[in-house]
């Protein structure tokens, strides 16, 4: 059934009911530059995002988005406007005057972070609320007075002292800060209302939501959700990160809009949203895991590649450097990558050399044999009694057994690779899992057929994601007709997403908006070129200081920009080093990730 929405009116469009799902972006020009800015919302709407929205981060910004508005709609477009409004109430105040939609942080509307821990009692919390109430309920009413939807949008990294203080920096703390907001618009009878739960973290992300409609159902509300995985990053690392959230939500039937955050040009985000969207056209929702079965695997998740998949030339060792294992003639030697397979299938080829010890080779089970080194067998099902008497006699240690079905064959302490032949598995994918999870290792094997990079990357990360985002599985299997070094990248980002296996750097980068004080997209590539070698650690870089320290959330160090050229470092959320020039930065960053430890040569 999936969670269903009442429909509200943004201007022209609506949003939830049964309105398609919406996909939307947001500019990256000043907003008080009318020309540029109007420019980027037409560029915008050219490339079919449905609405468009601006930051409004003072009442001069506000101001601006008056003749944004008027030249929009004399070209005859109807595409909404939405003022995004951090700390000043006074320009969402001003700037719903004009626009169609105001989007709101309950972390930082009427609070100020300061990473400080407050003791509340039930009295005095209730008086903080009051507080909230009387700075919030104006712009309430002047919404509802002039037609506006609004967005309450919690973000995790800027959760208030209030909230964290209270219920922790956790998913039921973003659900509560939006919940202390939406109930004020209630009170108010105000209900053109969007609700976003959104964090740089999948996990808490996807986790948010869910928690989000469970209390919702039980409050009665049916308010629209705007589905989005902040910082995602660039490339395809950013493209992983916004499938592995938005589609597993999709899946389960919750999203009536979209905005998939990337550190690129604004206009590439619109073909990536749209297509996730266009799978979930007439979809039949997915049940959302319960708590009680998430995060059952305490294991490394391993890495299944096929090899050489459409040759039946002998395997060499050059085969294997899209897997992650290159080889030194000169030396005799293997170098092996962070993010190098665990296993290979070469279907009938046998590996003629030495390999690697932390490499195996899966071969079928007809072109197996007693004796034959560095190789295992993998059963198809309908032979696994021929495979339980080779166990039982000892040849073998365990049972490699393929299956989309007939599960309750397979002997006990197997490992179970679960395939599907569903256009999107994940329901199968979870269904096989809680069938055998007691009794069996399980790993995912996945094939999506398209030519198209993007799309291959999207679906897979969706749909191994969707397992793997839940601590479900010990291990994924990419196929596809892609390359071999594209399916092993997209393998370890499908787990670096979901926070399974870190194997390289994970920089947490916002998109670019008009309060950005840098170019994202070539400072993040600067940044990228000389730390991307540093497994594990997480760099976050952020424009401006709204999406600083708190947006954040666990980065390991930080990136900020806090004025025209001028950076500040972090450490965690302490500063190290403020106002650094621009142009010195990034040396800076490189030093301060040595002082503290964390550097290796590349």
């Amino acid at each position: 059934m999936g969670f269903k929405t009442r429909k509200i009116k943004v201007g022209a469009t609506t949003i939830g009911g049964d309105s398609p799902i919406r996909v939307q972006s947001m500019t990256t020009t000043d907003t008080q530059d009318v020309v540029a800015s109007s420019g980027q919302v037409i560029s915008l709407i050219k490339a079919g995002s449905e609405l468009v929205r601006l930051t409004a981060p003072s009442i001069k910004d506000a101001d601006a988005l008056e003749k944004i508005s008027e030249k929009i709609k004399s070209i005859g477009s109807e595409v909404p406007l939405v003022a995004d409004i951090h700390f000043t109430p006074n320009a969402a105040f001003r700037a719903a005057d004009f626009v169609e939609k105001i989007r709101i942080n309950p972390g930082n509307f009427a609070d100020r972070k300061k990473f400080d821990y407050h003791e509340y009692t039930d009295e005095s919390y209730a008086s903080e609320l009051e507080r909230i109430r009387e700075k919030f309920t104006p712009l309430v009413l002047k919404c509802k007075e002039l037609g506006r939807a609004m967005r309450i949008g919690t973000n995790h990294g800027s959760l208030s002292d209030r909230i964290t203080s209270r219920y922790g920096d956790t998913p039921l703390g973003m659900v509560e800060s939006a919940l202390e907001f939406i109930r004020i618009c209630m009170e108010n009878d105000f209900h053109d209302i969007v609700i976003s739960m959104k964090s740089s973290n999948t996990i808490v992300m996807t986790s948010a939501y869910r928690m989000l409609v469970s209390r919702m159902e039980a409050e009665g509300m049916d308010y629209p959700l705007h589905l989005g995985v902040t910082e995602a990053g660039d490339g395809e690392d950013g493209r992983i990160k916004s499938a592995v959230g938005i589609g597993t939500l999709l899946e389960e039937g919750m999203g009536d809009t979209i905005r998939v955050s990337l550190t690129e040009a604004p206009e590439a985000e619109i073909p990536v949203a749209n297509k996730l969207v266009a799978r979930y056209e007439n979809h039949e929702a997915l049940p959302a895991p319960s708590m009680e079965d998430s995060l059952k695997s305490g294991v490394l998740p391993l890495v299944i590649l096929t090899v050489d998949q459409n040759s039946e030339k002998e395997i060499t060792h050059a085969n294997l450097l899209g897997a992650g294992y290159r080889y030194s003639v000169t030396d005799d030697k293997w170098n092996i990558a962070d993010g190098a397979a665990d296993l290979i299938y070469t279907a009938d080829r046998k590996v003629e050399f030495a390999l690697p010890g932390t490499l195996k080779v899966l071969v079928d089970s007809e072109h197996w044999s007693e004796g034959l080194e560095g190789h295992a067998p993998l059963w198809p099902i309908e032979k696994i009694e021929e495979a339980k008497a080779l166990l039982e006699k000892g040849v073998l240690d365990q049972i490699i057994v393929s299956c989309d079905s007939d599960f309750d064959k397979v002997p006990d302490g197997s490992l179970v690779i679960v395939s599907s032949k569903a256009e999107k598995p994940l329901g199968e994918f979870r269904e096989a899992y809680l069938k055998l999870v007691d009794r069996c290792s399980v790993m995912f094997r996945n094939r999506v057929n398209t030519d198209d990079e993007e799309l291959f990357a999207l679906y897979q990360s969706i749909d191994l994601g969707g397992v793997m985002i839940d601590g479900w599985g010990d291990g994924i299997w990419v196929e596809g007709n892609q390359s071999l070094a594209k399916r092993c990248s997209l393998s370890f980002g499908i787990l670096q997403a979901t926070r399974r296996r870190i194997s390289k750097t994970e920089y947490i980068s916002c998109p670019s908006c008009g309060r950005t004080l840098f170019d994202l997209e070539e400072t993040t590539a600067k940044i990228r070129k000389v730390t991307n070698h540093l497994k594990g650690v997480k760099i976050g870089i952020m424009g401006c200081i709204v999406n600083g320290p708190g947006e954040m959330a666990d980065a390991d160090f930080g990136y900020v920009g806090t004025g025209p050229g001028k950076i500040t470092l972090y450490r965690e959320k302490t500063v190290v080093r403020k106002n650094v020039p621009e142009e010195e930065a990034v040396d800076a960053l490189i030093e301060l990730i040595k002082s503290e430890g964390f550097w290796v040569e590349p």
